[in-house]
């Protein structure tokens, strides 16, 4: 089998200075990808730049608001000029919100909707000449919630079901031009994603963790995305708990949603 090799490549990676996009950069730094590092937190991307040069991986960053379409585009324009063209596109910005639909208000999901799937959408679109230029490769980071329900989350759940069907339609679009799209789906990640987390009124979340019991780690996921791009799979489902959750929603949906809502309430 034809492997994928990152060493050379120009690596862009959206929501960098987070758990898991730190943890990408580095996995890809590593298998000699130059990085370029978008994210709003630019005291992060500085902590990541550092984090990078000590392990002598090349790397820009840029401030970038994935859900300003204008921005993104100035930022894949800035990852050509650092190295000369962009050959992965890694859509991981991400917002979670908590709180049931009847208290949540439709503003907090439009601005989820913006981070998790406009954000990738504006990304891909301005990246995508160079990625047709050099035939290369779109991984975006859905989830378990973009395959099953997710209770108290209806926002998230409806914007990784969204990237699904983009990024499965955009796949079959692409298929004679050599660019490959994976979809990544992990179940929970101890990134503290919840720290950004929104309220049903929009508020910054300051409620009790959604779920307990042992999270993967961003480093174990972030390895078995590379593997998985350098393979060029379709669809990435790691560890057991995803993997379970796509068989179990698949063959026996009402069990899947009994046994989601029986764990979340407790």
């Amino acid at each position: 089998m034809t492997m994928r090799d990152f060493d050379g490549a120009t690596a862009v990676v959206t929501g960098a200075a987070g758990g898991l996009g730190h943890a990408l950069c580095e996995r890809f730094g590593r298998a000699g990808s130059r990085i370029v590092a978008l994210d709003r937190d630019c005291a992060g991307l500085e902590r990541l730049a550092s984090t990078l040069r000590a392990r002598r991986i090349e790397v820009a960053t840029f401030a970038c608001d994935v859900t300003d379409e204008e921005a993104c585009r100035r930022a894949m324009r800035a990852a050509v000029d650092a190295f000369g063209g962009i050959d992965l596109l890694v859509c991981n910005a991400g917002l979670s919100h908590h709180g049931e639909f009847s208290r949540t208000v439709p503003d907090v999901i439009r601005r989820v909707m913006a981070v998790n799937f406009f954000g990738a959408v504006h990304c891909t679109h301005a990246a995508l000449p160079e990625l047709l230029a050099r035939r290369g490769m779109i991984v975006a980071i859905s989830s378990v919630a973009g395959f099953a329900p997710l209770l108290g989350r209806t926002g998230y759940a409806a914007s990784k079901h969204a990237l699904h069907g983009f990024f499965d339609s955009l796949r079959c679009e692409l298929e004679g031009e050599r660019v490959k799209v994976m979809l990544a789906c992990p179940s929970f990640i101890d990134t503290g994603i919840d720290r950004n987390a929104l309220d049903g009124e929009g508020r910054p979340w300051r409620g009790e963790k959604a779920i307990t019991g042992v999270l993967a780690s961003p480093a174990e996921v972030a390895d078995a995305i590379h593997e998985a791009a350098r393979r060029e799979h379709r669809l990435l489902l790691p560890g057991a708990t995803a993997r379970l959750a796509w068989w179990t929603s698949r063959l026996a949906p009402a069990a899947y949603a009994r046994i989601m809502m029986k764990r979340m309430r407790r």
